[in-house]
């Protein structure tokens, strides 16, 4: 074979390999509700503007808060195996894309044959040389699309491991956050429960001294001594708690367990949220995990047609070109050049259906992709659904439990001096504290689980894993290579 004809080989190979089989990819069609369930008790959405949107920084307004979370987003031992996920899904992509260009090697060899004794065959030298070097060349032409479907599958698997570390950090972000707030709570619990038992303390040193007067009973400073002692029995409690949690909190940025710092008061953690929820449809388009199935739908769509091209003809072409020489019996011969082409073309005829069964499973491979990236959607639709439900209602909750625990502050210090006075027994004191203290705490996990629920919200609406506010970027529809 000449080189004009290697040459128009090649160029023919070139042609056709703008010949791609298998489908194109289309993003499939998901109904999606025209607002959220919950967001009727909200202001009216009229825009794509969401409180998703919003920078992490904007959300949350404790500078130690803020600190920690940055730490985490550098330390976090899952943050950093998904970046390593990165890593290997770009080499995989270097690794497809290479497939679909010739491979060249250079390449030295001296095979060396003798004989021994006297007896060898005829018209065989004695011993010969033959060193040679040169540039070995192998392509495979992409005919039919085969290399670069499976560029187009590692492209978007690349991307999916982008999105798959965005997730990480959207669910870091609401971790910290969260346990920072469990952490806050127990503060605010650990120090009512020290104001309680200060002020129980004081109640029982006044019942002592009524006893040693003679104006109260045995019975009185015994049920002083119970609201004493079941206020004193839940330090330790908390405080074991409190501990635990900071153990926890150190585990999420990526430190051994310690003390944490605090910033501000559980009260002046997060406003709620005045942005509303956005559109269901934008949702696509903001949350990591939306975009990282969708990704997965698209690698799997191009496995297709990397497992239909297998049905196709297959053409590669091999060739060697260098310089060698030759040394028989004593007998120098050489240099001389080396050259051959080698064209091959496969064409599968019998296996058993192997081929067709792979493009039958590819093909329920993507068919899976679509439902997963459905029920992903109608999943996160759901999520951010009841996280409206949450806010407003523990709102509600709180509001009325702030109520209940001004009017029992107040039964309490009535009690109290009714008592004093002469009026009433112990006993009406004991049941308006116990109610009062419980109130309290109440009231303080009221107030965590409305902020936990708006971390949550943020969460469902994809918000937190970005520090700036740019406005979300479209989702990617198909990997490019």
């Amino acid at each position: 074979m000449t080189r004009g004809h290697l040459l128009r080989l090649c160029l023919m190979g070139l042609v056709a390999a703008g010949c791609t089989v298998g489908p194109h990819y289309t993003r499939p069609e998901v109904p999606v509700p025209r607002l959220y369930r919950g967001a009727e008790t909200g202001p009216q959405v009229t825009s794509a503007a969401s409180f998703g949107d919003l920078a992490w920084t904007s959300i949350f307004r404790d500078p130690e808060l803020q600190e920690l979370i940055r730490t985490a987003l550098v330390e976090n031992y899952d943050l950093r195996v998904a970046v390593s996920r990165i890593l290997q899904a770009q080499s995989q992509v270097t690794i497809a894309r290479s497939q679909q260009y010739p491979t060249a090697d250079v390449g030295v060899n001296a095979p060396y044959s003798g004989f021994v004794g006297n007896e060898r065959p005829p018209l065989t030298a004695r011993d010969s040389l033959a060193p040679q070097s040169g540039l070995g060349i192998a392509w495979e032409l992409d005919l039919w699309g085969k290399f670069r479907r499976n560029t187009e599958a590692a492209w978007a698997a690349l991307l999916a491991s982008e999105e798959n570390r965005y997730a990480v950090m959207t669910s870091l972000v609401a971790q910290v956050a969260q346990a920072y707030l469990n952490l806050r709570t127990l503060d605010l619990t650990l120090e009512i429960s020290e104001r309680t038992v200060a002020s129980r303390k004081q109640a029982r040193d006044l019942v002592q001294a009524r006893l040693d007067g003679g104006v109260a009973g045995i019975l009185d400073l015994r049920q002083a001594e119970t609201l004493l002692y079941s206020a004193t029995k839940t330090i330790a409690e908390i405080q074991r708690q409190i501990e635990q949690t900071e153990n926890s909190i150190n585990v999420l940025i990526g430190r051994n367990p310690g003390p944490i710092r605090r910033g501000r008061p559980l009260g002046q953690q997060i406003t709620a949220p005045t942005v509303p929820p956005g559109l269901p449809s934008e949702l696509l388009a903001r949350r990591p995990d939306i975009r990282g199935a969708e990704q997965q739908l698209v690698s799997a769509n191009a496995q297709i047609g990397a497992a239909k091209a297998l049905l196709f003809p297959q053409v590669t072409i091999s060739g060697f070109a260098g310089a060698g020489g030759a040394i028989i019996s004593g007998s120098t011969f050489g240099p001389f050049g080396v050259f051959n082409v080698l064209p091959a073309v496969t064409l599968p005829i019998f296996n058993m259906g192997r081929l067709e069964a792979g493009v039958a499973f590819s093909e329920a491979v993507a068919q899976e992709a679509v439902l997963r990236y459905q029920q992903t959607i109608q999943h996160a639709v759901r999520e951010v659904s009841d996280c409206l439900v949450e806010v407003q209602r523990r709102r509600e909750f709180r509001a009325q439990q702030e109520l209940l625990t001004n009017t029992l502050a107040d039964a309490s210090q009535v009690a109290k001096l009714r008592y004093e006075g002469g009026v009433s027994s112990y006993l009406e004191v004991l049941d308006t504290e116990r109610q009062y203290f419980d109130a309290e705490l109440q009231l303080a996990q009221a107030q965590r689980e409305e902020y936990v629920g708006v971390v949550q919200l943020y969460k469902a609406l994809g918000g937190g894993w970005r520090a700036e506010t740019p406005a979300a970027p479209p989702p990617r529809a198909a990997a490019t290579p």
